[in-house]
């Protein structure tokens, strides 16, 4: 077994190891089963005032109006005592959190998370599962990395790691857990923390099964049947889904923008009047469990009945995320979507033959839905696919899918709402490319550990040694004034290999789980010079790592000096 440091030096490395493979593995069983422990706790709080768990529609109308104002009432209690400043949760702060922590999530942060989406989703708001899971899942297996003193590049693939787990046993989904880390999270596929993050998804899905079986909450649905004479249709409904989407992202962010000027408490309690008052008159549209909505039972509904399900869900849902109630928003979109496909069928049951036209344009409308929302057509692909258990849907989903996303995007702009989010929140998350690269290697991996540190610092002395190892040697002194300075002495060579003077200079301190970006930033400006590299105690190098390094790096992909 390698020691501690040998370690840290390879899992520091961008490679593949059955170390960081065993690591994704243990914070997948940790992001499992918090999401368990979430899930749990969300049926048991359901179950103290419901028949059946997240069946709303039979409740009373008192019931469905009072209890999403008591659920604020009880987050808006939760966030006083865990601290206000720690609500920002969900998927668009985890990008954040990538971005200036490497995946590192505050601690209050997460329970906040836990408490404020357990009583959102119990109390009936148009809220999902998945945006608290992401946030759990990347604070479970972060903080493991972050307890072990971990590389934080390692630190990074192990929050992308328990991500996948988390949405794999929240739907069961591992595939579509994957693909939407590389597509949504990370933005980026790279195999050597493909195969880790996929290890994860795995554990999470197999954790899941053992607990729950390995049904899918969406596998009522009927087989597809949709052929060829159907495509046209498709490729409106898809452009239709497009529009749609590019609604709904914005009217939520133009309302998380213009409500920013108003208090927690106010937004909270209008979110919860809102959805009460929708609750109220529309009972299918208070749940983001589909087999529960309304239109799932009854598709002999006229159709004007459909179209104010999803007028009254659109509103919730945007009423409830843009106002800053904590959850996710895949599990509604997923709803919304379905019942805009029910909306299709019934449109297009006249002229069209099949046999269930509402189920499968369902599916077709939570797949163009979802990837016209999120920008993320193979992950909501994959998504419809693993929760329905059907291969058939790939094609006319792509259909679909294909053109929500060129409408969205082509036409009106429409961006990731993840990403629109971040931006009228002023939550950094953009990476410059040189950032992103330097960001995949620790500087563990890349320090020069030649070197000697010496007292003498007259140039025959610094000469005598460097010339005796032929240069290899770099050598360093601390500063008389300041014990705890190094400084470098770099030599000048002449053409006859003489050294004719040596540059001097000062050390900067970088703590070994540091990357290559936090040296490259500490040395941009200069351009020239090196870090040194320790660990916990900073009067001890391990390292030392010079500006060039850095550079070629850049250049060749090289690590070496």
């Amino acid at each position: 077994m390698m020691n501690n440091l040998a370690l840290k030096k390879h899992l520091a490395q961008p490679k593949t190891s059955w170390q960081l493979c065993l690591l994704a593995a243990l914070g997948g069983v940790a992001s499992a089963a918090i999401v368990i422990l979430f899930t749990f706790s969300i049926k048991e709080l359901q179950n103290l005032y419901l028949v059946l768990s997240a069946n709303y529609i039979n409740s009373d109308l008192v019931s469905r109006m009072l209890l999403p104002i008591i659920g604020a009432l009880v987050i808006l209690l939760s966030a006083m005592l865990t601290g206000y400043q720690y609500l920002r949760t969900g998927i668009p702060f985890v990008l954040h959190r990538l971005k200036v922590a490497y995946g590192v999530m505050p601690l209050r942060n997460t329970v906040n998370q836990f408490i404020g989406s357990t009583l959102a989703i119990a109390s009936g708001f148009s809220v999902g599962r998945e945006g608290p899971a992401v946030h759990l899942g990347a604070a479970c297996s972060s903080y493991i990395g972050n307890k072990l003193h971990l590389p934080f590049n390692t630190v990074r693939t192990l929050c992308a790691c328990g991500i996948a787990a988390a949405i794999s046993a929240s739907f069961n989904t591992p595939i579509a857990a994957v693909i939407f880390v590389m597509e949504v999270i990370l933005r980026e596929y790279k195999v050597y923390i493909f195969i880790p993050i996929m290890i994860a998804a795995l554990v999470g899905s197999m954790i899941t099964q053992g607990v729950y079986g390995p049904a899918h909450q969406y596998e009522f649905f009927d087989k597809i049947d949709l052929t060829v004479i159907h495509y046209p249709i498709l490729m409106l409904f898809g452009i239709a889904l497009g529009i749609l989407a590019s609604v709904f992202n914005k009217s939520l962010t133009t309302l998380i923008a213009y409500s920013s000027q108003f208090s927690l408490k106010r937004r909270l309690l209008i979110a919860a009047l809102i959805t009460g008052i929708c609750s109220a008159f529309v009972p299918a549209a208070i749940s983001t469990d589909i087999q529960f909505s309304h239109f799932n039972t009854e598709f002999s509904q006229p159709v004007m009945m459909v179209l104010l399900l999803l007028l009254a869900k659109l509103l919730m849902t945007i009423t409830a995320l843009g106002l800053g109630i904590p959850g996710g928003i895949i599990g509604p979109i997923l709803v919304i979507g379905a019942i805009s496909g029910v909306v299709a069928a019934e449109a297009v049951v006249p002229f069209l033959p099949g046999e269930h036209l509402p189920t499968d344009y369902a599916l077709m409308g939570m797949a163009g839905f979802m990837a016209a929302t999120l920008n993320a057509p193979l992950a909501a692909l994959l998504a419809v696919v693993e929760l329905s258990g059907q291969l058939e849907v790939i094609v006319p989903a792509m259909l679909v899918i294909s053109t929500a996303c060129v409408s969205s995007g082509q036409f009106f702009k429409n961006r990731s709402v993840f990403v629109m989010q971040l931006e009228v929140q002023n939550l950094l998350y953009r990476q410059p490319p040189i950032e992103k690269t330097l960001q995949r290697v620790g500087v563990l991996a890349a320090m020069n550990t030649t070197f000697e540190l010496v007292s003498d610092t007259h140039i025959d002395y610094l000469s005598n040694r460097y010339l005796k190892d032929e240069g290899k040697t770099l050598l360093i002194s601390r500063a008389v004034d300041q014990p705890e300075l190094f400084i470098w002495h770099q030599a000048r060579v002449s053409e006859d290999n003489s050294v004719q003077s040596f540059d001097n200079h000062p050390l900067i301190a970088i703590d070994s789980r540091a990357t290559l970006a936090e040296a490259y930033n500490a040395l941009s400006d200069a351009r020239r010079g090196a870090v040194y590299i320790y660990q916990q105690d900073k009067s001890k190098i391990l390292g030392i790592l010079p500006f060039a390094q850095i550079r070629r790096f850049l250049l060749e992909g090289n690590t070496t000096s």
